[in-house]
């Protein structure tokens, strides 16, 4: 298994500075990671790490922008030389009961570059049958793949939606995954990527592990 190659080594906090992002980008380089950097840094982190896959957020953090406002920031990412997009889908819209919305919105962002979309479901917000929803909305959008969550409020990836959002598309989970046996058991449970702050600390303990 590629771990390394299915982790991205995540800085998003609200104070992130552009020191903070290259230091993630050399870790990133250093054990063959991607990473996930602000918006605001793709231009610095594409230029830096040319050879790092570079994904970056839109809608970030709570995925009330207009839609109109989220495909306009995934074309300045692409412009920037972002190199995959992790959308903050409308929860709101979702749990309203605004399905159409919800799934235009998701798809105005997908039409807006040839990037490939990963959509933040915000899973710990939603029951069962909402995930479902969400899941099958995000496929009908045309999204690349579902994400668990920001890591940016309560709750993180649990091996029950991970599974569940595996039935529709390819899943990134994200939020609360601090260590290897964290990450092994999100890739068990169906997992194609892992989104989290401690990359370095989960290749290390991989390795550790002779995995």
């Amino acid at each position: 298994m590629d771990v390394p190659g299915r982790i991205d080594h995540t800085v998003l906090g609200p104070a992130t500075t552009g020191d903070d992002v290259l230091t993630v980008l050399d870790e990133a380089i250093e054990y063959g990671t991607n990473a996930c950097v602000p918006p605001c840094y793709v231009d610095m982190a594409s230029s830096y790490a040319p050879e790092t896959t570079v994904a970056t957020v839109i809608g970030f953090p709570h995925g009330q922008h207009t839609p109109a406002a989220k495909a306009e920031e995934a074309e300045l990412a692409w412009e920037a030389g972002a190199d995959e997009l992790d959308l903050v889908a409308n929860a709101g819209r979702l749990l309203g009961g605004e399905d159409d919305e919800y799934r235009d919105e998701i798809a105005e962002v997908v039409a807006a570059t040839p990037l490939p979309v990963k959509v933040i479901v915000q899973a710990p917000l939603l029951s069962e049958t909402a995930l479902e929803r969400a899941g099958e909305l995000a496929a009908a959008a045309d999204a690349d793949m579902l994400k668990t969550a920001t890591g940016f409020g309560d709750g993180g990836a649990t091996v029950a939606d991970v599974e569940l959002l595996s039935e529709f598309l390819p899943v990134k989970a994200s939020g609360g995954i601090g260590s290897w046996e964290r990450a092994e058991a999100m890739f068990d449970a169906g997992a194609e990527r892992i989104g989290a702050s401690s990359g370095v600390t989960i290749v290390e303990e991989w390795r550790a592990a002779g995995e």
